[in-house]
């Protein structure tokens, strides 16, 4: 009894001393896994990373740290670290596969933050909806569309899928096109027309503006403008010059040509008859 005391006291000290060890290995680890962290979130910020990619990024290198530092405090005890390897293997098949298409969505999520085709607050046109992006997450992209609704696009979708960004560059052209009759005066609805691109105070006068003959239809000479305005005077300039040429086209009485349908009934009266 006195041998086998003295066996599990030694056992019972050396492991521990094992512990201990381990205790410190972890005290350390930490501290130095926070000081890491601090260091990658001030190179990030210098980046002007995406705020959603750089958390992510900073929890990673947290996660793989801390799983670093149990590795080395398993091993210190006496756990083997290539049990707890397969162990994770084995998991992270299972979790893989049972969440095939949320990973697809993340990875999509991943490379749309780190490509940056846009940002939040910028205008997309994609095939799955429309709209200014409100958030751009790991797994979805939010957009609110002009007439205030919510859409929400898987980033998998998103990534793998053409995008026009409406609002990348500071400046857009605007182009225009309206019919006229073949009996109206043709030039003098280009001077309607240009007078219109040159007196708006939103159309830049830096940049070419153009009027021309764009096509001769079956039922109207189509003519087009072209002017550049900044980005987000874009709508409110297309509405105005689209109503102006409307307006100073009717003065001077140069027609729109539209379809038209002519009905034509015939009604043959019936005299009275007596009852």
């Amino acid at each position: 009894m006195s041998e086998t005391l003295k066996s599990w006291l030694s056992g019972l000290s050396g492991f521990g001393m094992d512990l201990l060890v381990a205790a410190v290995i972890l005290g350390i680890g930490f501290k130095i896994t926070g000081a890491v962290r601090r260091m990658a979130e001030r190179s990030f910020a210098r980046m002007e990373m995406e705020l959603s990619l750089r958390k992510f990024l900073l929890s990673l290198i947290q996660a793989l740290m801390y799983g670093l530092l149990i590795f080395m405090a398993a091993e210190r005890i006496g756990i083997q670290s290539s049990s707890i390897i397969a162990l994770l293997g084995s998991a992270g098949v299972t979790l893989g596969l049972a969440l095939q298409g949320s990973l697809s969505n993340f990875a999509g999520g991943v490379l749309i933050l780190l490509v940056r085709p846009f940002k939040v607050g910028d205008y997309i046109v994609s095939e799955y909806g429309e709209g200014t992006v409100a958030a751009i997450g790991l797994v979805y992209t939010t957009l609110n569309t002009v007439d205030n609704k919510t859409v929400v696009i898987p980033n998998g979708s998103l990534s793998n899928s053409p995008i026009t960004n409406a609002t990348a560059e500071d400046f857009r052209r605007l182009d225009l096109t309206v019919g006229i009759g073949y009996q109206s005066d043709l030039r003098k609805a280009k001077e309607i027309l240009l007078d219109i691109y040159t007196s708006h105070p939103c159309i830049l006068k830096d940049r070419p503006i153009q009027v021309f003959v764009d096509q001769l239809a079956a039922s109207s000479v189509v003519i087009g403008g072209r002017g550049w305005t900044a980005t987000g005077d874009y709508w409110q300039t297309r509405w105005d010059i689209t109503e102006k040429i409307k307006l100073r086209f009717d003065e001077a009485g140069i027609q729109i040509p539209f379809n038209q349908l002519d009905v034509h009934v015939n009604y043959e009266g019936k005299g009275d008859t007596e009852g």
